[in-house]
């Protein structure tokens, strides 16, 4: 049931115009490929957009998830599970679970891209990232609730999530930037022959 809903959150961020930092992991390294902008750019726009999708998603866990009690009482359990799972894991699977995650998400976004209506972009981003909640792959942003929420109940500290949110940013920077922005760059890159692009 949480993966079939996961998707609103990807839906609403991209239809309203906001700035997610997985997306922005492929879409600014695609506009530097083409030289479009220079890598401090990159690293400019990463750097502010994860403090801002940090400081939103904190803000949720804490008021919404433990003042209102959504993540706790009855959900507790679920929550310091899911939390803790992610943080177990060693520097190599988050990375690689982030690589994964971020693959499925960026090509969520670039469906949306692709698509030129409403329901369009809406069912290009829905299965992609239910696939990679179902999974269990690990995306930066998403962890940015859940283990401070875990933080909040009490279940953990922050020194165990820092380990976590390198590894999972490099993991999520690397599966959209590498293996789809690179990718559809290669494929679509400007001055191809129109008869030589996938």
């Amino acid at each position: 049931m949480g993966a079939a809903v996961f998707p609103i959150g990807l839906i609403l961020t991209i239809l309203a115009g906001g700035e997610l930092l997985t997306g922005n992991m492929m879409t600014l390294p695609m506009a530097w490929f083409a030289r479009e902008i220079p890598a401090i750019a990159v690293l400019r726009n990463w750097f502010w957009v994860t403090l801002a999708n940090l400081a939103g998603s904190v803000a949720v866990a804490y008021f919404f998830g433990h003042l209102l009690g959504l993540t706790e009482g009855a959900f507790l359990h679920k929550t310091l599970a899911i939390a803790q799972a992610k943080v177990d894991a060693d520097f190599l699977h988050a990375f690689i679970s982030g690589v994964g995650c971020n693959w499925l998400v960026c090509l969520a976004v670039w469906l949306a891209f692709a698509s030129k209506d409403v329901p369009g972009k809406v069912i290009g981003m829905w299965f992609p990232v239910m696939a990679f909640v179902a999974i269990g792959f690990q995306h930066v942003v998403a962890n940015m609730f859940i283990i401070p929420a875990a933080i909040f109940a009490g279940g953990m500290g922050w020194e165990q999530y820092l380990p976590n949110f390198v590894a999972v940013f490099l993991g999520n920077a690397l599966g959209g930037a590498g293996f789809v922005g690179l990718m559809y760059f290669l494929a679509y890159r400007p001055g191809l022959p129109a008869g030589e692009q996938a």
